[in-house]
């Protein structure tokens, strides 16, 4: 009998951890699904953001930068696809660009660190003309809407403890052929 109450408490910790593992972020409110503008890509915004100026959309990126300015924290962003969790790539090569992002409620830019992988559910409101290196640059500007910041992909090493490898162990002198 107690076995059968321990396999079940045991089953039911692995259908949680299977269930935690499946719940994925909430990248786009409900609110604002049907507002959002899956046609546009981002070179399109690109081309010509005045032109799409108070449309919604979806992008994502990696933080360059985060400053806070008297009305706004403005999010300068290198653009990256996105997967079908919303979430960005990690290769950098596939950009298309830069953007910018407006939070105008108070954001520490210190939470957005250099390398952060956000996705912007935001409106188009224009084009920012900043320096870029020796040149000039034309961002597109996003109202954020809705700002999801990503964890950082884990970084783990596989560490061997047996010096030929599982499941042998000769010790420091003893090998395969002694």
């Amino acid at each position: 009998m107690t076995h059968d109450r321990d396999f079940f408490f045991m089953m039911f910790a692995v259908f949680c951890m299977f269930m935690v593992g499946c719940t994925t972020v909430q990248v786009v409110p409900d609110d604002l699904k049907e507002q959002v503008n899956q046609d546009l890509t981002f070179s399109q915004l690109l081309e010509n953001p005045m032109e799409h100026k108070g449309k919604i959309l979806v992008i994502g990126g990696q933080v360059l930068s985060a400053k806070r300015l008297t009305h706004a924290t403005q999010i300068e962003v290198l653009q990256l696809p996105l997967n079908r969790h919303l979430k960005p790539d990690e290769s950098l090569p596939k950009s298309q660009g830069r953007f910018l992002a407006l939070q105008e409620n108070f954001l520490d830019p210190a939470t957005l660190p250099f390398g952060t992988r956000v996705t912007v559910v935001g409106e188009v409101s224009g084009v920012d003309t900043l320096p870029l290196d020796e040149t000039t640059y034309d961002f597109p500007v996003l109202l954020i809407k809705r700002l999801t910041v990503w964890a950082a992909p884990s970084t783990y090493r596989v560490i061997q403890p047996y010096r030929y490898g599982y499941p042998y162990y000769w010790g420091s002198y003893w090998g395969p052929y002694w």
